[in-house]
């Protein structure tokens, strides 16, 4: 049985280099200047241009939304913005959820997202209750696929032609990590 009000509480989650801090309105300009960065949008399939009044609001909004968890990812050390993740479409009746992350360019290949998937995976787990976190990965994004795959992710699936990008159709992985069983 999942702990839904887990959803509400907006954490603060904090880890070795990082910070997982509820995603408000103080993000959202660092939170669109990483979306107008091309290679960010490739990798997260995102065709919408968003504005900053869009990301203003919806980073003022995400502390009212019962039903997800969105964050932001911080230095620990300075507070600077590292990019966004989120806990979504939470099923209660099957104990399960979905998961996205976006890192800013500075902050890739330094291991900030494992670390930030790791906090949010003992937070699903461990706090809401979760059985199963699933995702969705392209597979030209391989960095991405092999931090998951360190984090537990395993690919149960893959979706052939599901993102349509510059031209030309691209497969997408379905990933998910399970709750570690505990003796």
């Amino acid at each position: 049985m999942i702990d839904a009000s887990a959803l509400s509480e907006k954490p603060v989650l904090t880890g070795a280099r990082i910070r997982l801090a509820p995603l408000s309105i103080r993000h959202a300009a660092a939170f669109h200047h990483t979306f107008l960065d091309p290679e960010t949008r490739r990798l997260t399939g995102t065709h919408h241009d968003w504005t900053l009044r869009e990301l203003q609001d919806w980073c003022a909004g995400s502390a009212d939304r019962a039903d997800r968890l969105d964050l932001a990812i911080e230095d620990r050390e300075s507070g600077g913005y590292l990019g966004e993740l989120a806990l979504s479409q939470i099923d209660p009746d099957n104990a399960h959820g979905s998961f996205r992350i976006s890192l800013t360019q500075d902050a890739t290949g330094h291991g900030i997202g494992s670390e930030a998937i790791r906090l949010l995976l003992d937070y699903a787990f461990d706090r809401v209750g979760l059985h199963r976190v699933q995702l969705e990965v392209f597979t030209f994004n391989e960095r991405a696929r092999r931090a998951y795959e360190k984090c537990g992710f395993e690919v149960e699936g893959r979706m052939r032609e599901a993102l349509f990008w510059d031209g030309e159709w691209h497969d997408v992985f379905v990933m998910a990590a399970l709750r570690p069983r505990r003796a």
